[in-house]
């Protein structure tokens, strides 16, 4: 199970919005296949590992690893339980039992009619951290939320600006921390701030650092302040902006109307949850983190402290938990944290 877990990492986050799997097929003690699921709308893990056994017969006296449960529904692929059962493999091992609606349990299910002894729940901790972001898309109908800031050593995130200012960010931390998080960025669905942020800061929110695809990028501009110079007008990556006016839409800005009666962010979440976008990475100012910290609409924060000290200026989020690990960096430190109480 801990090979699932390791060739499984190599999908992301190409699989995405699927969950990342690996499959392994062991018979008398050695490895005759394994695979992963490489990227959306390909192969699954366990279709993957089959093809890699070369001597089929030897199927139905093997075992096979995943670290999810076998899917049993038709999507972009045929159902993976049935695969199993067709080629006899005698024994299933699964890390976690699958919480999409149209699987949990089903898979599990056909395998056992179809004469497979299956096990449950080996490494299920880890299975489930390995696809935190899908477990909590299907069990919370919400995306996964990591919030992401920079704060100084006095605990401020920006310094005070007055409208002479330039629209620029303020940098706290180094060259290693933004190579981090445009890495980062590659890894979650969607990427977000708030209009005080497009404002001030005029960001891109692409990917310019690292090598891969560049998230949705998604703002809000309830009150249609935001000038269509700014950068994340261009149009050259898929954007959403939430507001409360009928704007239409154009080729890769798209905007959406709420109700002003309603809470901006759950509107948001459970929106972006109908799109399938199962994860979506914060970089907002203080206001816009502070609204996920205060819904407690937030699962991972990454907090950057660089080695800096601005006396006064604007105060940091506080998420109100210890931090799980710190990473020293060059101009600082790394600090993550994890909202259990959203799991």
């Amino acid at each position: 199970m801990y090979r699932c877990l390791e060739i499984a990492r190599q999908g992301q986050p190409y699989a995405l919005p699927n969950p990342m799997v690996g499959a392994v097929i062991v018979q008398n003690e050695k490895i005759i296949g394994e695979g992963f699921h490489r990227a959306y709308g390909e192969a699954h893990a366990e279709v993957n590992a089959i093809d890699k056994v070369v001597n089929k017969s030897l199927l139905k006296d093997s075992t096979l690893y995943v670290n999810l449960e076998p899917c049993a529904h038709y999507g972009k692929t045929p159902p993976c339980a049935n695969l199993i059962v067709s080629h006899k493999i005698g024994r299933v091992v699964i890390g976690q039992v699958d919480p999409n609606p149209l699987v949990s349990g089903k898979g599990i299910k056909i395998l056992q009619q179809g004469g497979c002894e299956v096990t449950t729940g080996v490494l299920q901790q880890e299975s489930r951290m390995l696809n935190r972001r899908f477990n909590t898309f299907q069990e919370k109908r919400r995306p996964f939320i990591i919030l992401k800031w920079a704060q100084t050593m006095d605990g401020y995130i920006d310094i005070i600006r007055n409208s002479n200012s330039p629209a620029q960010p303020t940098w706290i931390t180094g060259e290693a921390a933004r190579l981090l998080v445009h890495k980062w960025r590659t890894r979650e669905m969607a990427i977000m701030v708030g209009t005080e942020t497009a404002l001030k800061d005029n960001p891109r929110l692409n990917v310019r650092e690292w090598v891969g695809n560049h998230p949705v990028r998604i703002t809000l501009d309830l009150n249609k302040r935001l000038p269509k110079s700014l950068h994340l007008f261009d149009q050259s990556v898929p954007t959403i902006v939430f507001t409360y006016h009928d704007v239409p839409s154009l080729h890769n800005l798209t905007y959406i109307k709420i109700d002003k009666e309603k809470t901006v962010l759950s509107q948001v979440t459970k929106i972006l949850f109908n799109m399938n976008i199962t994860s979506l990475f914060v970089e907002g100012g203080q206001q816009l983190l502070n609204s996920f910290i205060g819904h407690n609409l937030w699962d991972e924060a990454r907090v950057f402290t660089g080695e800096k000290y601005f006396i006064e200026g604007i105060a940091a989020p506080a998420t109100g938990t210890n931090p799980e690990s710190i990473v020293s960096l060059k101009s600082g430190k790394l600090s993550l944290y994890a909202n259990n109480s959203a799991i």
